[in-house]
């Protein structure tokens, strides 16, 4: 069975690895060959327990691996904005494995990270998303608008984005994952 819940700090091992393969497979014709190869599933599992820690918003979508540890097939994390104008609350990453997309998970991760805001006080969200991105129309299936435009730099190459937005937040909340 798989459950969508907060992540634990114990999490941020597999939480990592599900970011690593995500970007090497989706990004792969995005970004510079070189930066994804050194991705390091160490160092990031080392920022995903700090910021689990601290208390930003991450979920996970997980099932028992058999193994007495939980086997992290998707995550997203999200907090209150941090000055943007695009929206209260952002989530700022929303990734799951290969082998488990296009089974409503995704969904299910970006609605508890709208719940979660929502409970913070956010009246609406947003998120960012690689022009690239084979995903990008997913956002707005689920009610999105897209909303701007911009450029994010990753490893010195100019990328392309669009801010997918739902407000108020409830036109997010209210949908079927």
């Amino acid at each position: 069975m798989i459950s969508i819940r907060r992540a634990r700090a114990s999490d941020a091992p597999g939480i990592a690895a599900v970011h690593v393969a995500t970007w090497r497979n989706t990004y792969a014709t995005l970004l510079p060959e070189t930066y994804l190869a050194r991705l390091s599933v160490e160092r990031l599992a080392l920022q995903y327990e700090r910021s689990i820690r601290m208390g930003v918003g991450v979920y996970v979508a997980a099932r028992d691996s058999g193994l007495g540890f939980p086997l992290i097939l998707g995550f997203a994390t999200a907090r209150p904005s941090r000055g943007q104008s695009l929206g209260d609350g952002e989530v700022e990453t929303l990734y799951v494995a290969d082998d488990w997309q296009n089974q409503g998970l995704g969904g299910q991760l970006l609605r508890a990270s709208a719940k979660h805001l929502a409970g913070q006080g956010c009246r609406s969200v947003f998120i960012w998303v690689l022009h690239g991105n084979p995903a990008i129309f997913f956002y707005g299936r689920l009610g999105g608008k897209r909303i701007s435009t911009g450029t994010t730099y990753v490893a010195g190459s100019a990328i392309p984005q669009v801010a997918y937005a739902w407000d108020p937040i409830e036109t997010l909340l209210d949908v079927d994952a």
